[in-house]
Order: structure tokens, then sequence, then C-alpha cells
């Protein structure tokens, strides 16, 4: 009863709904080459169990997106320890993370749009992150068929800080396939290579020949079932940090059979494409049942690997500094 939904139209067949409950994207409604409007996102059948979701569908993360090494960091000779809430690391801001918080809220509309603001403070010393900070995100969708995802920040104390969206998009539509079919490009020439924990392991690899290049597109189904030893490591699939090579970052992703298309823009220096290898048959979404390689995330963010190794994109948020990051994605329809 606490929940609000918020449901954003922009009158060119768009439609989302946005929870301020962790800042869930709960559903994206968009036609298909026919015209048949579908969800192109994975959401709970209930709203009730986005309290106990493992997979962070479609959530607002941080305030540091992805794995703490052995849940601590050092800044300034002090060691800050945080939540292990996964093994010996610390994932996506904790059990208490923005996922898990009901934001203040509030529409917004102008003639070339609609969005929803979302605020939230978190207090020094909460999970373990120092200082206070101040969080406003806002979702705003436009006319000419645009997300735009705008993500501030503020302190009064050096903090890691780096934002993203987990949303599982499924451009076949209602979940009738996987996305093994869906065709990705992007502009990455580098990628972080991973152990067995999901934690780089400090050599940051090329792309060139290998399942990871996307620059002149390709089917994620190449990293399910292919012999790189990197999308084995991460149960057939990819769950890597990709470093993009120029800025603004650039992704596409496209379904064929339906004719969906999006166009990711992002001033973040790299992102964490995560084909929901880990994802069981354990929960009940609109549509079906969870599964493996549902939904493709497309995480754009800096790295928390930078807390331990200063090639990677710095998550530090120091006092009086304004963190301002954009991701806007371009809804398309490619005809036959």
């Amino acid at each position: 009863g606490k929940w609000k939904k918020f449901i954003l139209q922009n009158g060119e067949g768009i439609e989302i709904h946005v929870l301020n409950y962790g800042g869930v994207i709960q559903k994206i409604m968009v036609p298909d080459r026919f015209g048949k409007v579908e969800n192109v996102v994975l959401g709970y059948e209930k709203e009730k169990d986005y309290e106990t979701d493992p997979y962070y569908l479609g959530a607002l993360i941080g305030p540091v997106a992805g794995r703490i090494q052995g849940a601590e960091f050092q800044w300034n000779d002090q060691t800050f320890k945080l939540e292990k809430n996964e093994g010996n690391n610390h994932l996506h801001g904790g059990s208490q993370g923005f996922h898990q918080v009901i934001w203040e809220a509030e529409p917004l509309q102008t003639p070339e749009g609609v969005g929803v603001k979302l605020c939230h403070e978190r207090k020094d010393g909460e999970s373990g992150y120092p200082g206070n900070i101040k969080v406003t995100v806002i979702y705003w969708l436009n006319r000419k068929n645009e997300l735009l995802m705008d993500y501030q920040a503020v302190t009064d104390r050096t903090t890691p800080v780096t934002l993203t969206n987990h949303t599982y998009f499924n451009l076949s539509g209602n979940l009738k396939d996987t996305v093994g079919n869906h065709r990705v490009r992007m502009n990455a020439s580098r990628f972080a290579e991973l152990d067995e924990a999901l934690l780089p392991t400090g050599r940051i690899l090329s792309v060139r020949h290998t399942p990871f290049d996307f620059g002149q597109g390709r089917k994620l189904k190449d990293g399910f079932t292919g012999s790189h030893p990197q999308n084995r490591m991460v149960g057939g699939g990819y769950d890597h940090y990709f470093f993009f090579a120029s800025n603004p970052g650039f992704v596409s992703v496209e379904e064929a059979e339906s004719g969906r298309m999006i166009e990711i823009v992002t001033n973040q220096p790299g992102m964490v494409l995560y084909t929901s290898n880990q994802m069981k048959k354990d929960r009940m979404l609109a549509g079906g049942w969870s599964k493996k390689y549902l939904g493709v995330c497309f995480e754009t963010q800096a790295s928390p690997a930078s807390l331990h190794d200063q090639r990677f994109p710095s998550v530090l948020l120091k006092r009086d500094e304004v963190y301002r990051k954009k991701t806007v994605f371009s809804f398309h329809i490619r005809k036959r």
C-alpha cells in the first residue's frame, strides 16, 4: 500500500510502467513491425515479488552497481567495510541498496514528453558507505520514442557512486523467445577478464577475433554455446564489463522477427552486458517462468573494480562534485 506506479505514455505507441519501489521499470510496451504492442522487458506478475527479487528486474542499482571485491575499499588510508551479500563480496549496493528503497516520486509533464522524478537521501554509514548522499534520477519518455535516464548525485564526503538500471530486455515481445537471436553492436574494443567469482582478474583483453567483438554486430547466442573460456566462466554467455572506445558510448540491439530495435547512447565510460546466464526457472514473471537467457541487460556504468585497480573507470565521487550521467534508449521499428 506504500508503493506508487507511474505509467508514461507518449502518444506514439510507447508505454512505460515505473514503480517508486526500487525505481523499477516494470513494463515497456512497444509495437512490432505489424503494429502489435507487446511488453519488451522482464517483470513480475505479482508486484510484491519485487521485495524478494534475486535478479534485480528493472531496478535502479546503487550506490554502486556491480561487485566490490572483499566487500571493502580504502580511501585516504582508511578502510571501509561493506555488507557481504554475495559470498565474500558486496553486490549492487547490498541488501539495503537503492533497489530496495521507496523513492520519493514526482510526475513530470511538458508538451515534449512525460516522466517521473525519483529522489532519495542515504545517510552516512548506511551499509558501510561513507558520506551523506543525495540522489535524483529522472526517467523521461519523449515523442521521439526515446527513454532518457538522467542520474545526479552529490555527497558531503568522498564515496563510491556508480548508478545504473538493471532492466532485462527481450525484444521478441511477451517473452516469446530467448534473446539468443538478438543482434548487438557496440563500440567497445576491450573487456575485463573475470575469475570464477565473477570478479575482474586485472587482465583487460582485446575483443578482436573473439565472441566479445560486437563492432560489426553479432548474435548473443554466439557466446552461449561457444568454447571461449570467458563465456564458459560465467555459465555460457556474457556478464562482462566492456570499455567504450569513444565518448559517448554506443550500443544497438535488434530482434529481426519483430523488427524492434533499440539504440543506446551514454556518457558512461563502459557497460556490463549480462545475458541472464544465472537465471533459473524459479519465478513467475508477467508472461511466463523465469529462465536462462530470457533477457539481456545493458548496465551502463563505471566500474567498482576501480576501487582496487586504477586502470578501470573510477567510481569515486568527491565532496562538492556533482555526479551527472545520462543514458538514452531510442526505440525503432525496422520494416521489411
